[in-house]
């Protein structure tokens, strides 16, 4: 049997832990906290942090692993995937040097400049406040950014998060105070989606189009978070996004592939893009060297083929051109604990019975500990409860009557993939694909 190493213990990689084990292989698990069904999967573990590469290589050599695939884009930040590589494991993720399209927003803007590839925005990198208050001025509106990794939440969008300029820039110094500089970014009016892809280092397999829902609250309320949920359709597109945005998201990937390749940074792994339609065509808003989440699940969700050929054809440079995902829509959503987002979110028991998800759905489990049926939440994101139907508000029904079977105290989003959501985001789509271009 095939041992394969999987790096990190949330829902993603609990995911990926079940399909691979479907697949037929042999799970060993590197986590750091004691999720419960990654734990049952495996037939041994090692607890430590996802960022201790030295441990975790000595681990993958004792226990003579085929296959590795890291997870979280912490690890990838390190020299975990080279120091494998270096003892001729096989890697089914990115190098350093590669996961830099993610780890570093400057580098993934230079190279889209560099490449003339299509889909930039317009922006600039500050190391000191010189200079700093007469570009606010000048974008008007415009979004701060940290130059590397924040979790999905570090980001501070004008007219979203703060309303003035003084505001801005006293966000802007706390960065370049802390960080050394920070991404000033145009902001863009649009709809997110994201894109996600197996890379071989010279192709790419494209995922079903997703998209997340990151703020906390219903109605896109609330401080941004790690992700609320995600919903696919059933045609691998969303109603509200355009097929010609998708057409230009695939574009601009293979290009920043190509870019890559071109620079001596060969990706091999899931390469994910975040992508806006806009009047002015489509843009993009980051770049991402992992599966996302959670989108990624969604994706592994309707993944018909086997994700361990998948992985290995990414570590031998040799995938398919097409992999096949069920034709369904997914609503994902995240049970999270009160507070989650805030400053202080609280952590409470849960009481999960597994059999309250029936065919066609399916509860991972994310930052816990406990058992499968009782279990203790962190300040971080507890259960992703997935469903599949014929339509995404269908989906987002049978999500919910799985959720509202959770006992405990939670929190979750009620208003993602319904008919109002989607209806919403169709008008406000059609109304600014007919405004004039920026």
């Amino acid at each position: 049997m095939i041992k394969v190493m999987v790096v990190g213990g949330g829902a993603r990689e609990d995911a990926v832990c079940r399909k691979l084990a479907r697949d037929g292989a042999k799970i060993y698990s590197v986590l750091s906290n004691l999720n419960p069904s990654i734990l049952s999967l495996s037939t041994d573990r090692l607890i430590a942090r996802e960022t201790e590469s030295r441990t975790i290589v000595s681990y993958a050599e004792e226990n003579e692993v085929d296959l590795v695939f890291v997870g979280p884009d912490p690890a990838l930040a390190t020299d975990l995937v080279d120091s494998l590589i270096e003892k001729g494991i096989r890697v089914a993720s990115p190098t350093r040097k590669a996961a830099e399209i993610e780890t570093s927003k400057a580098f993934m803007r230079e190279l889209v400049d560099k490449y003339k590839i299509p889909g930039q925005v317009d922006h600039r990198v500050f190391t000191s406040t010189s200079g700093l208050p007469e570009y606010l001025a000048e974008l008007g509106d415009y979004a701060v950014k940290p130059l590397g990794l924040t979790g999905g939440k570090g980001v501070r969008v004008k007219g979203d998060h703060f309303r003035t300029d003084s505001e801005g820039l006293d966000i802007a110094a706390r960065i370049i105070g802390s960080d050394g500089s920070v991404l000033i970014e145009r902001k863009i009016i649009g709809e997110e989606f994201s894109l996600q892809a197996f890379s071989d280092g010279e192709n790419l397999s494209f995922m079903p189009v997703a998209q997340d829902y990151k703020r906390a609250f219903d109605g896109d309320m609330g401080p941004n978070t790690g992700g609320m949920g995600s919903i696919t359709d059933s045609d691998h597109g969303l109603p509200f996004i355009s097929k010609s945005a998708v057409s230009e998201s695939k574009e601009i990937m293979l290009q920043i592939l190509h870019a890559m390749r071109s620079e001596d940074r060969e990706f091999r792994g899931i390469l994910y893009g975040q992508f806006m339609e806009t009047s002015g065509g489509t843009r993009i808003i980051e770049i991402n060297s992992r599966f996302a989440d959670p989108e990624g699940i969604n994706a592994l969700f309707l993944m018909d083929d086997s994700l361990l050929d998948v992985l290995f054809g990414i570590s031998d440079g040799k995938l398919s051109e097409h992999y096949e995902f069920m034709k369904k829509a997914t609503v994902l959503k995240y049970v999270v604990p009160p507070g989650y987002g805030s400053a202080d979110p609280e952590v409470v028991e849960l009481h999960v019975d597994p059999g309250i998800a029936g065919q066609g759905s399916e509860i991972f489990y994310a930052s816990v500990s406990g058992t499968l049926s009782d279990i203790r939440t962190t300040r971080s994101r507890s259960l992703a409860v997935i469903s599949a139907a014929e339509s995404i508000p269908e989906a987002a029904e049978i999500t919910d009557s799985v959720v509202n079977r959770i006992r405990g105290r939670f929190h979750y989003r009620k208003d993602i993939g319904t008919r109002e959501s989607l209806d919403q985001k169709i008008r406000r789509m059609e109304s600014i694909r007919s405004a004039s271009p920026p």
